[in-house]
């Protein structure tokens, strides 16, 4: 019996809802990166790999680009020792509200501010290894959080985790937050042709090219955009309009018109990562 129910087990492990983008979306956005990024870039991002010992995160191993990709969210486990960077993971820029990035980010304190920081203590060869190595892992997974909507846009409720939704059958404590971190993410990465490659493929090189322009600023818009016009859009008809009583639920019909939304942000976060790691180690 204990045999049968395992495969179970992983899956509702699988599901847990305790990161953006989950495992799925993080790595991808971080393979792409590297897949797009230059031969020597590359080879610069292996060689800081190789001392991930320094970081002294046995529990968090970083033996690749995904797995620097998801690091800042396995260091969530770690509690004290990494939870100054609780802030940085997201930034609330109301979807109600003209787009104002100052105002989110003044402290400094959000996901659009620690790219940058990341990207210029990557950059910095006078650093120590363990400091670069933990700026590449940061880069990483903010490019891929800044690109899941709902860390880049809201309307007071913490990017959607108040707003109770069910995703199909799969109801409960899922939030619209929990369905977009996982369930869509996970759908539309999957969806053929999967993973990074797959993605990618949908993209001619201008396209690609296209894709991986515009500041930091103009990805954050980007993103809060989405957040308005597909997120909060898709279960409230106005984004801005009152919470329903009932919970909503994201049927397959309407999960089908996300998945192209998903795979566009997936394969937009991984080129600019790329084009940012480019311009950090070049």
């Amino acid at each position: 019996m204990f045999k049968r129910i395992l495969p179970f087990l992983a899956l509702l492990l699988a599901a847990s809802p305790a990161a953006a983008w989950w495992e799925y979306g993080h790595h991808t956005v971080g393979r792409i990166g590297y897949m797009t990024a230059s031969p020597a870039t590359r080879a610069k991002i292996d060689r800081l790999i190789a001392q991930a010992r320094t970081l002294e995160t046995p529990t968090c191993p970083i033996r690749d680009i995904e797995d620097a990709a998801y690091w800042p969210d396995c260091i969530k486990t770690l509690k004290e020792r990494f939870s100054y960077s609780a802030s940085w993971h997201y930034q609330n820029v109301d979807v109600c509200k003209p787009f104002d990035l100052k105002e989110a980010c003044k402290d400094g304190n959000c996901v659009s501010a620690q790219i940058e920081r990341n990207a210029k203590l990557l950059a910095d060869e006078t650093l120590p290894v363990r400091e670069r190595l933990m700026a590449l892992a940061f880069l990483a997974h903010f490019v891929g959080d800044l690109h899941m909507p709902l860390h880049a846009g809201d309307r007071g409720d913490l990017g959607g985790n108040r707003l109770g939704a069910n995703y199909g059958v799969i109801g409960g404590r899922t939030n619209l937050h929990s369905i977009w971190d996982g369930y869509l993410a996970d759908r539309g990465i999957s969806n053929p042709p999967g993973e990074a490659a797959g993605i990618l493929s949908e993209l001619d090189p201008g396209e690609r090219a296209v894709a991986a322009q515009g500041s930091i600023e103009d990805w954050s818009r980007e993103s809060w955009e989405a957040s308005r016009d597909y997120a909060y859009a898709t279960v409230l008809g106005d984004p801005c309009g009152p919470t329903p009583t009932a919970r909503p639920t994201i049927d397959e019909a309407t999960t089908r018109r996300l998945v192209p939304v998903i795979r566009k942000q997936i394969a937009r976060g991984g080129l600019r990562l790329g084009r940012l790691l480019d311009e950090a180690l070049s």
